[in-house]
């Protein structure tokens, strides 16, 4: 039972008040076809819209079967419009973009009931008016009578106890009004049924009741209700509550506004396409940066690795300070470059600073306690490391396995030598040593493989054989154009190094010097190479009177040696891969860890070695016991002994520098000073330890020197602070040696990750730019979809739409236009990377270098979903909030 008691409904208009029902009361029984007449404008379809619940009264009271609804709630009114109240409108309000069948279906989609069912129910309800061959019909494709008919299908889907129709025939002919109102007769036998109309006529012929308004008040009713005899009793109202409460309200799921809104985009694809384009514009911007930043910062990852192969992190027994050298040589220290304000032309002491820096630099690291640290694996170092390589001072001496022409060293390289460059001196090696990152000289071509064998499948191609299997196995490095630079051939023997002697002084002399014919080897030529390893004890041959003698210049006797030596065999031909770029030009031949162990061992267990360690007080090679001071302290005189007792060309060599410290005006004191450290530190001292160390002898644990391959600079920044974490244990201890290291890959190349990441984050926030604007205009497109669906809204509120639904729909559909120009931008980066990547390796040789990163693509469509849906926040609110009433009356 619907009771009315004294509504009251007034309108400001202006600055007064419209009064459209003054204090109407009227009552309708369950089951009733009612028609209310009146002229336009006395406030009929006022009284049927607050029947309806989507207008309020201003006073009075609407009594819902036996409930005020004064305490009624926006969810209250939403639940009673979808279950108890069906509409049916005069101009039809269907929504166009729906089909008939989904119009129909609206209703159910709002009290969430499932997908079959809701299919069912709206097709039954469509064969009930008649036009169950329509279902999939658009409503423009129908008749006026169809889309009417459509229209009281929608209304009783949901089984309401009411149906509101406001004019109901208005717009149809008179057979086609016949027809509707059969219809709305039918549906009277078992619910009410109250119809606003103008026509007297109709309402006659088919109402059961007829209750005519006047200037907002109740003139007259055909059937009043006698409330004290049909009253509802306590008992009724309690099971309509109940079942209220039964009915609930699960409201719109975001799946169904997100249909709702697609099938609306649909309609309108031109516009959507370009809407969705134009967002799209900001994430195209930044996604092909991040494409470009990310492949540069790929390929400068990959160049790091590949470059940390080369320029390792050293530690070496001895580190010399080249910083400081370098600053020396430049002329940059503080006293070189300062102000000259004496008036007169001031000698620049670099030759001084630079001998004096490296001197007072060289400091002494604990090579076995920092490899006992380093087997420790501290703070998980070996994660941020490719491979930990150490290197020994047990000279590595390889010669030619053919003695015909007597015995060829081809390792450590004489080469330089027969150019007549002097490279044996100690404190040349050391620096060239200290430059190269490595034990033995930078001029040596054989070079140590990585323990890390992983790093052999990325750094080489194998060109012919294989990689080496075991410390006899070595294998010969070329170019990427398969070629062998002539000093690696000269090195190997493969060309005779007679050809350079001399060579030097006829160029210096202005003579031409013709260089060899070229030559070409196959790979069995370089596959079929052997050599023999000569370990340096061997040099050493014990005379009748029980003194050791070195033999190394006794050519028979190095033949010998030779010949009796363990074999090398070559068994594999190598190129630098496409992602190594520092691999070497010369060429090389690259041995295993493995080798130099088991030459450490061939040492330890030579005859030499063992006459030595058996008699720890005597000196194998004099017969006399050690001296127990060892320490020699040197001066001016000392340091000409010194030269006086070097080749000749090499002592001249010598006294030639110090006469150029002392044209420099450095004083002797100064020079011995400079020079005494160094050179007693290469002095033979006549020691156990030292014959040990002549001998070749080396321990495992105590390395020459140590070299760190980082991953990538990331991990180099990690491992400089985990030896910087040592070193301050170190002093916190009091205990132990700092370790001094060399970082040359730090000194060349560690801000370029920084600049690139810089220049990356300043091309972002300048395209992010047009991707703000781009959400601006999506929440005008928003807006504009808000003001051309108005009516839709009304529509939606009419059949139990709440508001959050209303703003879920449009919601929906900025999430819709965000997420399609998301994926829309990444696509369109994606192809417009493979020019790019075109022009990029046409400029640089670089190939495949921009590629979108599939983490920030996926960020990107998240950061376009977010962005226009709080660009449509605003306007789906704005729909939310749409009075029902005023947005039905929108055309």
């Amino acid at each position: 039972m619907l009771e009315l008691k004294g509504i009251t409904k007034d309108y400001p208009s202006g600055d007064s008040v419209v009064h459209a029902l003054k204090g109407v009361s009227v009552t309708f029984r369950d089951q009733e076809f009612v028609s209310i007449l009146g002229q336009s404008g006395c406030g009929k379809t006022t009284l049927l819209n607050i029947i309806g619940g989507l207008d309020q009264y201003t006073r009075g009271d609407l009594v819902i079967n036996g409930r005020s609804t004064k305490s009624y709630r926006d969810r209250d009114w939403d639940t009673y419009r979808n279950h108890s109240v069906g509409f049916v409108f005069q101009s039809y309000n269907l929504i166009p973009h729906q089909s008939v069948i989904a119009n129909v279906e609206m209703a159910l989609l709002l009290s969430g009931a499932p997908k079959a069912e809701r299919r069912r129910r709206a097709a039954e309800a469509l064969e009930q008016v008649g036009l169950a061959e329509q279902m999939n019909k658009k409503p423009n494709q129908l008749s006026g009578g169809q889309m009417q008919r459509v229209a009281i299908a929608r209304a009783i889907v949901n089984d309401p106890e009411i149906i509101l129709a406001d004019e109901p025939t208005g717009a149809l002919d008179t057979d086609t009004s016949v027809e509707v109102m059969e219809i709305l007769k039918r549906l009277s036998r078992d619910r009410l049924v109250i119809m606003v109309t103008h026509n007297p006529q109709l309402a006659e012929e088919y109402s059961d009741r007829i209750v005519r308004i006047k200037d907002g008040l109740l003139t007259s009713d055909t059937d009043p209700v006698d409330p004290a005899r049909e009253r509802l009793t306590d008992e009724q109202i309690q099971a309509h509550a109940v079942a209220d409460a039964r009915k609930g309200k699960r409201g719109m799921s975001y799946l169904s506004a997100i249909a709702l809104s697609f099938t609306n985009l649909m309609t309108k694809k031109g516009r959507t396409f370009l809407t969705a384009f134009a967002g799209s514009i900001g994430i195209i911007g930044i996604a092909l940066i991040l494409s470009l930043s990310d492949g540069a910062q790929n390929y400068i990852a990959d160049t790091e690795e590949s470059t940390m192969g080369s320029y390792p992190l050293t530690i070496q027994k001895t580190s010399m300070d080249m910083a400081s050298m370098m600053t020396a040589m430049m002329g940059t220290s503080d006293e070189a470059s300062a102000e000259n304000t004496s008036g007169a032309v001031e000698s620049k002491d670099l030759v001084t600073d630079m001998v004096s820096g490296v001197a007072n630099g060289a400091t002494e690291n604990d090579m076995k306690a920092i490899k006992a640290w380093l087997d420790t694996d501290p703070d998980d170092l070996s994660s941020y490391v490719t491979d930990i390589q150490y290197s020994y001072d047990t000279p590595l001496n390889v010669f030619k396995s053919d003695t015909s022409d007597g015995a060829v060293q081809v390792n450590p390289a004489t080469v330089m030598d027969a150019l007549g460059f002097s490279m044996s001196g100690s404190t040349q090696t050391e620096m060239l040593t200290s430059m190269s990152g490595g034990s033995g000289s930078a001029y040596d071509v054989w070079t140590p493989l990585l323990a890390n064998r992983e790093t052999w499948e990325r750094d080489y191609d194998v060109v012919a054989g294989r990689m080496p299997e075991s410390w006899d196995e070595v294998v010969v490095y070329v170019d990427k154009n398969d070629r062998i630079s002539d000093y690696t051939l000269y090195a190997l023997g493969l060309l005779d190094q007679d050809e350079l002697r001399g060579m030097m002084s006829d160029v210096l002399a202005g003579e031409k010097v013709e260089g060899h014919e070229k030559t070409s080897y196959t790979y069995d030529d370089l596959l079929n190479l052997t050599f023999k390893l000569v370990p340096e004890s061997s040099k050493y041959a014990e005379g009748d009177d029980g003194v050791w003698e070195d033999m190394s210049e006794d050519s028979s006797y190095m033949r010998d040696v030779v010949d009796d030596a363990e074999e090398i065999r070559v068994v594999g031909i190598v190129r630098p891969s496409e992602d190594n770029e520092s691999g070497s030009n010369w060429g090389a031949v690259m041995y295993t860890p493995e080798l130099m162990a088991h030459l450490i061992e061939e040492v330890d267990a030579s005859a030499a070695v063992k006459a030595q360690r058996d008699n720890p007080s005597t000196d194998i090679f004099t017969g006399v016991q050690f001296p127990d001071d060892v320490e020699v302290e040197l001066d001016m005189e000392s340091i000409e002994a010194i030269i006086a007792q070097m080749p000749a060309d090499q002592g001249a060599q010598m006294q030639e520098y110090v006469d150029q410290l002392r044209d420099e005006g450095m004083s002797d004191e100064a020079i011995a000073s400079a020079f005494s450290r160094q050179l007693s530190a290469q002095t033979d001292n006549a020691t156990y330890e030292g014959n040990l160390e002549k001998l070749g002898v080396a321990d495992l644990d105590e390395p020459y020197s140590i070299s760190i391959y980082p991953v990538d600079f990331e991990a180099k920044e990690r491992v400089d602070q985990i030896i910087e974490d040592y070193n301050e244990q170190i002093c916190a201890d009091g205990e132990g040696t700092e370790i001094q290291y060399t970082d040359i890959v730090g000194t060349m190349m560690s801000s370029v990750t920084d600049i690139v990441n810089s220049i990356t984050y300043i091309l972002i926030a300048f395209v992010g730019i047009s991707l703000v604007v781009s959400s601006i205009m999506i929440g005008i497109i928003t807006y504009i979809s808000v003001l051309e669906r108005t009516k839709e809204i009304g529509i939606l509120r009419a059949i139990g739409a709440s508001k959050r639904d209303v703003s879920r729909i449009f919601t929906a559909e900025t999430f819709i236009i965000g997420f399609v120009s998301g994926v829309l931008g990444i696509l369109v980066t994606v192809l417009l990377d493979i020019p790019v990547n075109i022009i990029i390796e046409q400029v640089s040789g670089v190939a495949d270098l921009a590629a979108v990163p599939a983490g920030a693509g996926v960020t990107l469509v998240l950061i376009s979903v977010v962005l226009s849906l709080v660009a449509g926040l605003a306007p789906s609110r704005m729909a939310a909030k749409k009075d029902p009433v005023t947005a039905l009356r929108t055309e």
